[in-house]
């Protein structure tokens, strides 16, 4: 029995049927199924029959425990040579599944993977640029907290300063829109800052890792100097899109193309076969702005989405922070009872900035009587800033700007659009 068979293991009353991977331990095993998923099954508590052998090649010994040391060092090292011809492009690693593998010993997939290892797991990198590999964080990004926005942004500034000519930065997809967003306000770049990410593992036939990597990588050699997240286009393998950092959002869970410049197109398109990028709005050009980091954050800003029924209580909780990010209704309205309550809070130091739970238009509380008297509640609006977005700037405002109304207004880094016209 080795791995690349397809085996049938019982255990008690389930049966599975798949391929069996490499296994790290002695005391389990590891099967794909035939959804793409992967089971780890206590050995001792299965029956394994062994279908048929050899159905797929897959490098390593057998499935009858670790490999020795030899076999587990092999291919560790890579040599990573220069060539002056190429532009150098740094690869930082945050985790997330475009930087995770198969844990043997579950069947999981965990983020383990280190810079290098990306340049090993995607042999369709080599060739296209000189790479630099720093890990800044090995986390599931749901687990991204802003003093990692801090470390992260540091990192991609020192990383410029010593010379990138663009950098990739591989993030979970989960938070990915908060971090590109946090980018965009810290830093002003001469050179190209790409996030990517993948929805699905290596391990998977229907991974987006390799595509979506090597379109970052054509992303960061471009001529457009702005954080951007750079995922699939489409379902297919065709094209990946360019968003603009504070613009993009997950829209989706799971599907491969989850992510959206919301209320626009995206930046621009990158065709998967031919390699070409086609721009589509305008952009800051490579070497326009010199490189600059501010990367001081308010560490007590809360996002609070109104919703009918909505206990005041909820406004007490967030007494004596900094900012208050509210996702209102439509134009920007909460319940008028909610009122006096903000605007003791705005009196007591607060800033409170009004945002909508729409996907497309701007807030405008000069409509209603409602957005009116939240006006003179002292609340902020926010334009047609995404709330997420919205609650990352008003972090960096509070710190950065000496007048955080007329910041919360401006569009700094593409937050706010001229005009929200829905697009087909």
């Amino acid at each position: 029995m080795n791995p690349g068979d397809r085996v049938r293991v019982d255990r008690a009353d389930r049966t599975y049927e798949g391929v069996l991977l490499p296994s790290s331990t002695d005391d389990h095993l590891v099967v794909k199924l035939e959804g793409g998923y992967n089971v780890g099954v206590d050995r001792a508590e299965a029956e394994i029959e062994t279908l048929e052998e050899d159905v797929y090649e897959i490098d390593g010994t057998d499935a009858t425990g670790p490999e020795d040391d030899d076999a587990s060092d092999e291919g560790a090292d890579s040599e990573i040579e220069f060539d002056d011809d190429l532009p150098t492009i740094s690869l930082l690693s945050t985790g997330g599944t475009i930087a995770s593998t198969v844990d043997y010993r579950t069947g999981a997939v965990t983020a383990q993977f280190d810079a290098e290892d990306v340049l090993r797991a995607v042999p369709d990198l080599a060739g296209r640029a000189n790479y630099r590999g720093r890990v800044v964080a090995n986390i599931l990004s749901e687990n991204m907290e802003p003093p990692l926005w801090q470390d992260l942004a540091r990192a991609v500034y020192e990383e410029i300063e010593a010379g990138a000519d663009g950098v990739v930065v591989m993030h979970g997809t989960d938070t990915m829109q908060y971090s590109a967003s946090a980018l965009s306000f810290m830093l002003e770049t001469p050179v190209p800052i790409v996030f990517t990410g993948s929805q699905r593992s290596a391990d998977r036939p229907s991974s987006d890792n390799v595509m979506n990597a090597v379109s970052a990588v054509e992303a960061a050699k471009s001529d457009c100097a702005e954080v951007m997240v750079c995922m699939h286009g489409s379902e297919s393998d065709d094209v990946c899109a360019l968003h603009r950092g504070t613009r993009v959002r997950k829209n989706h869970t799971s599907r491969r193309d989850a992510f959206e410049t919301v209320g626009a197109e995206p930046l621009g398109e990158i065709d998967y076969d031919t390699e070409e990028i086609e721009f589509r709005r305008d952009y800051q050009q490579r070497g326009e702005a010199d490189l600059e980091l501010r990367e001081d954050l308010a560490d007590d800003v809360e996002l609070l989405k109104f919703t009918p029924g909505m206990d005041p209580a909820f406004l007490d909780v967030v007494e004596g922070s900094e900012g208050l990010i509210l996702e209102g209704t439509g134009l920007g309205h909460v319940h008028t009872d909610l009122i006096p309550r903000i605007e003791e809070l705005v009196e007591d130091g607060t800033t409170v900035v009004m945002t909508s739970q729409c996907l497309e238009g701007r807030v405008c509380d000069r409509v209603y009587d409602t957005g009116r008297d939240l006006l003179e509640a002292g609340v902020i609006e926010a334009g047609d800033t995404l709330p997420g977005t919205a609650k990352v700037k008003l972090m960096w405002a509070l710190e950065n700007s000496d007048d955080v109304e007329e910041a919360m207004g401006t569009s700094l880094a593409g937050e706010i659009q001229e005009r929200s016209v829905p697009w087909e």
